[in-house]
């Protein structure tokens, strides 16, 4: 293949924009019940004027942690889409976030499977400095990192990071893993339990240009290829701990604090403990922090990530004609009949 030549991709006819993953994670709550009050709007006065339409779900995941404003009311929902959860027996009183995810890969997916919505979108706040984040399992989906690179265009003033967790599919765990294609869409700092007006418009001028982009590439557009810098996980830390106890004995260094994705050396400080010792960072290479102090994760011992910087080139793509679609539904057809 030329290397100016776009990659053909299938057009992205069903999409699903997501919020309320996390019950107290209100920016994304407030704006998926926004764009529903708008789409009720607009389909009370729509007229089929016979041209071929993306089709938008819009969807409230954890209802139940949303009425009560909680993270979760019996377990994280997005740890719960891996197909071993969604595939397998319930228990006599499985937990409800349990339940919830089942019936939401039966809405989007079902995961792994070709009736798939072709793209997920789930909205998440953290209270970590991160600006507009997109989080993937793979760094090789080049619809999500075009996405991510038409934002960066569309949004300059926005600090805009693209994080690779560098998880397998079937180890994937979260809500937008059920999509043929999708992200985690996380920005902060947002408090959980409020909603910031600059965090929220800010995601709310993330999804419109994530809109405005899907509708470009479904009318043929061709994005040029380039370069976009991805932050890949490596490893999570927690914070010191008493060892009997088990309560924590030290907090984020006030010299780390609020400065996600700078780049922490060998010594750097790390931690300051309530004694008022300075704990440096004992790690063997320079990696990057981000995630510093999220609150959500005192739960899961998780004081900071870090991660690896590098720059990734992303090809030229455009979305497949129909006489290439059904070409390529000819060729899968003859596949499984042999």
């Amino acid at each position: 293949m030329d290397v100016d030549e776009p990659v053909c991709l299938p057009r992205l006819s069903r999409i699903a924009v997501c919020g309320g993953t996390h019950g107290n994670e209100l920016p994304g709550v407030y704006l998926v019940r926004d764009v529903l009050k708008l789409q009720r709007r607009a389909s009370e006065g729509e007229e089929d004027d016979g041209e071929e339409h993306t089709s938008m779900l819009t969807v409230l995941s954890n209802p139940r942690a949303v009425q009560q404003c909680r993270r979760y009311t019996d377990t994280d929902l997005n740890r719960c889409f891996t197909l071993a959860t969604l595939n397998g027996p319930t228990s006599d009183s499985p937990p409800y976030e349990v339940l919830r995810a089942q019936e939401l890969n039966t809405m989007l997916g079902p995961k792994g499977g070709p009736g798939a919505v072709d793209l997920v979108c789930d909205l998440h706040s953290t209270t970590a400095n991160m600006g507009l984040c997109f989080i993937a399992y793979s760094d090789c989906d080049w619809i999500c990192l075009h996405i991510f690179k038409h934002l960066q265009r569309r949004m300059p003033d926005t600090p805009m990071r693209f994080i690779h967790l560098g998880i397998s599919g079937k180890e994937s765990y979260s809500l937008d893993s059920v999509g043929k294609h999708g992200f985690a869409m996380e920005i902060g700092p947002q408090p959980h339990g409020g909603v910031r007006s600059d965090i929220y418009a800010v995601m709310s001028a993330g999804v419109r240009h994530m809109l405005d982009w899907v509708g470009l590439f479904n009318s043929g557009a061709v994005f040029e290829g380039g370069w976009v810098d991805v932050f890949t996980l490596v490893k999570n830390i927690d914070y010191p701990r008493d060892s009997k106890t088990h309560n924590i004995t030290a907090a984020i260094h006030s010299h780390l604090q609020d400065r996600d994705f700078c780049l922490l050396r060998p010594h750097d400080p790390l931690f300051q403990t309530f004694t008022g010792e300075t704990l440096r960072y004992e790690g063997g290479e320079p990696l990057y922090a981000l995630f510093i102090n999220e609150c959500s994760y005192y739960e899961k011992g998780i004081a900071l990530s870090l991660a690896r910087k590098r720059r990734l080139a992303i090809p030229a793509i455009r979305a497949q004609t129909e006489e290439e679609e059904q070409a390529d539904e000819r060729a899968l057809t003859s596949e499984e009949e042999e």
